[in-house]
């Protein structure tokens, strides 16, 4: 079952090139949206909490800060209407998953850099 599977996935769904990133990197996401008839291009930009899954069906976190109120959204990587992936800063982080992040306000909620 598990080969019919990772077959249909070959086959059929296309493989988009996108840069390798982690846990506690700062990311663009930028992905189509369509309203009616027209179709437009939006960003998302945040930290990224965790990435989940493996091969095709991997899906990754993002949080980002509105104002006061956290929003995280959650990408298959695999969505036809994602666009690209930037990487803004590399996040030095010693977990897969940070979810203590969202806990953490002010000072506390920064992540130092990563040297390349």
């Amino acid at each position: 079952m598990e080969s019919l599977i990772n077959f249909v996935q070959d086959e059929f769904i296309e493989k988009k090139d996108f840069p390798e990133f982690a846990a506690g990197d700062t990311i663009t996401v930028y992905y189509e949206i369509r309203e009616g008839e027209k179709v437009r291009t939006q960003f998302f930009r945040g930290v990224v909490i965790q990435i989940k899954g493996q091969g095709l069906s991997k899906t990754f976190t993002i949080r980002k800060m509105s104002g006061t109120v956290g929003v995280e959204r959650i990408f298959p990587i695999n969505l036809p209407a994602l666009q690209k992936i930037e990487i803004n800063k590399r996040g030095k982080v010693r977990r897969a998953r940070i979810y203590y992040f969202r806990e953490l306000r002010g000072k506390k909620a920064r992540i130092k850099e990563r040297q390349q």
